[in-house]
């Protein structure tokens, strides 16, 4: 696992850099994922679910006090990619909604944390698409305390295993 850092600790600064530098993120992207196959692996799921390549987009899981947000952007211009994103969005927002986390286990290959939860209340879940100018997000919310755990615990996993700065 140590040899894994350098790749991961780039990743993390170069996704957090300026635009300017969007070479240097999807070159860092594919080194993490070079050196570490299970990563490599969510990253091509990732592309056969969402429809654009993860290398050169860039994954946000915010925890917010009444539940979260999930963006997702393509980091240079790209109007197919953001509406493919828009799209796919959309398509989240309608699937948890009705408690369907199939897409997420797809992605990551294993059942995701808090998504049981999520199922099971779903109801107490609202879910907005919000267009964004290089992709969309999803706005989840909540009054519910014990949902809001199951989202952060949720958004918590994605960010680990998508490799994703924290916002």
């Amino acid at each position: 696992m140590l040899s894994l850092r350098p790749a991961l600790i780039l990743t993390l600064v170069c996704s957090c850099s300026s635009g300017s530098d969007t070479a240097s993120r999807a070159d860092a992207r594919r080194a993490a994922a070079a050196a570490d196959s299970s990563f490599a692996e969510v990253q091509s799921r990732g592309h056969a679910a969402m429809g654009v390549d993860q290398y050169t987009s860039t994954h946000r899981f915010q925890s917010l006090p009444d539940g979260g947000r999930i963006e997702l952007q393509r980091d240079t211009a790209d109007s197919a990619g953001r509406v493919r994103i828009l799209e796919h969005m959309g398509e989240i927002a309608a699937a948890f909604g009705a408690g369907d986390f199939t897409l997420p286990g797809f992605v990551h290959a294993r059942e995701v944390p808090g998504t049981a939860v999520m199922a099971a209340r779903r109801a107490k879940i609202r879910y907005v698409v919000e267009s964004l100018p290089r992709g969309a997000a999803v706005r989840l919310t909540t009054g519910d305390g014990s949902v809001i755990e199951a989202i952060h615990e949720f958004l918590a996993f994605q960010r680990q295993d998508h490799r994703a700065a924290r916002p």
